[in-house]
């Protein structure tokens, strides 16, 4: 193994599995595409399903709930559900302090539903030697609501755009530490809002997806699949899922235009993502650094189905997310409404269902599920010193707390016991650095949980729970796609399974989501 390595952390939001070009997509994304054909690409590598549950497991190397964001920023009143990243959780940041290196954060936090007042939560206080970026989960790319700098809130600025800011500082970052110690290795966590909604884009990055969506939902999900199984991200054996059944044939749908541009917003903001990345792959490199810095890129859930209504107005602006005019006094339309192209700073839209299925294609379900379309993302893996592999696939599963275990790993830190005064839970994760060599890792068991919707994998066998509904039962070696539930004919599995799901969820305080919603009613009648 290399001597100890940077580490460069790279997490996107709101990305369907299929959307890089490495993965089977449209999106022109070269950086992350060169950083795939001299890496490792996993084919199953999975997050939990929504955007602060997957934030605070991915940066505590624990279960969402063991980590207090079991759901969202909400305090529900419950253990595991209070919308707060624990104090008996440690952050990969914070661990890898101990172990000398320094620690700089650029873009998206959202593990903390203290947007005012307590900063006990804030990136500074759990870890980060530096930090530029927004507070909560979402945000005006041309105007962010709660854009801070260490600990303290920042105006925006006319004229810039979220995803240039956060590339920008990050570059920053690299190039003040080998400045200031270019002899300590570093962490850094760079966390794209990208291509969360609302949908919007710079005009040159706009103007290269025109017209590449007019054939439609059908035909690109077909064109999709064809790419993926010649890059060898699919098995044959896995069909298509049936388009979403609230969704029309394309040759049916009455706005084609406004529906085709929602898709190609969506792309420029992942392609200007992707330039960002090159900026700062461009600042290792000009360091010396890039052979050995680890480079990981993943997204925090599964394509966004998630159907913006003029309502949402009040919301966005409340919880600042959203503004109320432009920077020129131009009134924003809220709502996926055909009448308004999204683009610019004057609407707030999203890609809704019928995008969302492409972004997932070949699979089922959204953001929020943890049917394979929820819960599946690209994971690229770039270390040159560290890493033989070039362009090769790995077809292990793996999931969040798992990026934490390896991190530890190649840095040679050590998981503590009790930090600040807190004992601290076990880690959950397993190093990844066999799977480097296309060797087993030690993981067993996968296993889900977000509103209800359930999950556990053992091997080739997923058991999955669309909530309300029962289990269904998958062979993933033929079926990813989960087009045959096969639980009538293994009754027996189907409980030896869900028996495993029921003891996680005892021990990482997974409660039934009725129960979540009832302590939520309580409390606002209390208020009342």
């Amino acid at each position: 193994m290399a001597p100890r390595p940077n580490i460069l952390l790279i997490l996107n939001d709101d990305m369907g599995y299929s959307d890089l070009g490495c993965y089977g997509g449209e999106v022109q994304t070269p950086v992350l595409d060169r950083l795939a054909a001299n890496g490792v690409r996993f084919t199953q590598f999975y997050n939990t399903a929504r955007c602060c549950p997957s934030r605070a497991s991915l940066l505590t190397g624990l279960h969402p709930h063991q980590a207090d964001v079991g759901h969202m920023m909400l305090d529900d009143g419950l253990d595991g559900y209070l919308g707060d990243l624990s104090r008996q959780a440690v952050t990969i940041p914070e661990v890898l302090r101990t172990a000398g290196y320094r620690t700089y954060m650029s873009g998206k936090w959202h593990v903390t539903r203290h947007l005012n007042g307590p900063k006990h939560n804030w990136p500074r206080q759990r870890g980060f030697d530096r930090f530029h970026g927004i507070i909560n989960g979402a945000a005006d790319y041309f105007s962010p609501g709660t854009l801070a700098r260490d600990n303290e809130y920042l105006p925006a600025e006319s004229g810039s755009y979220l995803t240039d800011t956060i590339s920008d500082h990050m570059c920053g970052f690299i190039d003040e530490h080998f400045a200031d110690t270019p002899d300590t290795p570093f962490f850094g966590y760079l966390a794209y809002t990208a291509p969360h909604w609302p949908l919007h884009a710079l005009p040159e990055d706009l103007a290269k997806y025109r017209g590449r969506f007019d054939a439609g939902w059908d035909v690109l999900r077909e064109e999709r699949l064809t790419r993926m199984r010649e890059l060898g991200i699919l098995s044959p054996a896995w069909d298509l899922s049936e388009r979403d059944p609230k969704v029309p044939p394309w040759t049916e749908v009455v706005h084609q235009e406004w529906q085709a541009r929602r898709m190609e917003v969506y792309a420029a903001q992942i392609d200007r993502m992707d330039q960002g990345i090159g900026r700062v792959v461009a600042a290792l490199e000009r360091n010396g650094a890039l052979a050995n810095t680890l480079i990981v890129f993943l997204a925090d859930n599964g394509g966004c189905a998630e159907e913006l209504g003029e309502p949402s107005r009040q919301y966005m602006i409340q919880e600042r997310i959203g503004c109320a005019t432009t920077w020129d006094g131009q009134p924003v339309q809220y709502g996926n409404r055909p009448e308004f192209m999204p683009g610019g700073q004057d609407t707030y839209q999203s890609c809704g269902v019928p995008w969302a299925n492409v972004q997932n294609t070949p699979f089922r379900l959204y953001k929020h599920w943890v049917h394979e379309g929820g819960i599946s993302t690209p994971f690229i893996v770039h270390w040159p010193a560290g890493i033989a592999a070039q362009g090769e696939l790995c077809h292990q599963p793996a999931q969040l707390p798992d990026v934490m275990a390896t991190f530890l790993d190649v840095a040679g830190a050590s998981y503590p016991a009790t930090y600040a005064g807190e004992t601290i839970q076990p880690l959950e994760g397993f190093s990844m650095v066999p799977c480097f060599q296309n060797e087993p890792y030690g993981r067993e068991v996968l296993v889900w949980e977000h509103e209800g919707n359930k999950a556990v994998r053992r091997g080739k066998w997923k058991l999955v729970c669309r909530h309300p509904n029962a289990w269904e039962l998958f062979d993933m070696d033929s079926d990813r796609s989960e087009l045959r539930d096969l639980s009538a004919r293994h009754p027996e599995l189907v409980a030896e399974l869900a028996a495993k799901w029921d003891a996680w969820a005892q021990r990482c305080s997974v409660l039934p989501w009725e129960d979540v919603l009832a302590a939520r009613r309580a409390k606002r009648a209390a208020k009342a």
